[in-house]
């Protein structure tokens, strides 16, 4: 396998919905374990995510868990996930899922760079930005 960079997402209890979510919005294959199926069967945080795994069509890698028990949680914390590349139409289609029922904090317009961008934070507190490359004139 091929040393990869992807971002890695800590969620409070939700990881399941949220990674579920992410497979809606970018296709791929979803796998998820539990803190049950490595030990801690019986236990109130058996069925959080101990690790999740999301591979897209596209390339994307998403990772994610359940924050352990005993390790504090800060929603949103100190990243952004970006997504960037020249198809309009699938990044538009990506912002549009993801911007529904979050905030946006920059909508997607074309900046001073000339490319389109835009932030925004997605209804589970992760925070997006996405830029779509416009060619150079």
């Amino acid at each position: 396998m091929a040393t990869r960079l992807n971002p890695y997402i800590s969620f409070d209890g939700d990881a399941r919905p949220a990674m579920e979510f992410y497979q809606e919005v970018f296709g791929g294959a979803l796998v998820l374990n539990t803190f049950g199926d490595f030990g801690s069967p019986g236990t109130p945080e058996s069925d959080n995510i101990m690790h999740g795994m999301l591979e897209t069509p596209s390339g994307f890698t998403l990772m994610g868990a359940d924050t352990p028990p005993g390790v504090e949680y800060t929603r949103g914390g100190n990243f952004s996930v970006s997504l960037s590349g020249d198809d309009e139409t699938e990044l538009r289609g990506y912002w549009d899922k993801l911007s529904a029922g979050g905030t946006v904090s920059v909508p997607l317009e074309k900046q001073m760079w000339g490319d389109v961008f835009g932030m925004c934070t997605d209804r589970f507190g992760i925070p997006w930005m996405v830029n779509i490359g416009q060619a150079q004139q």
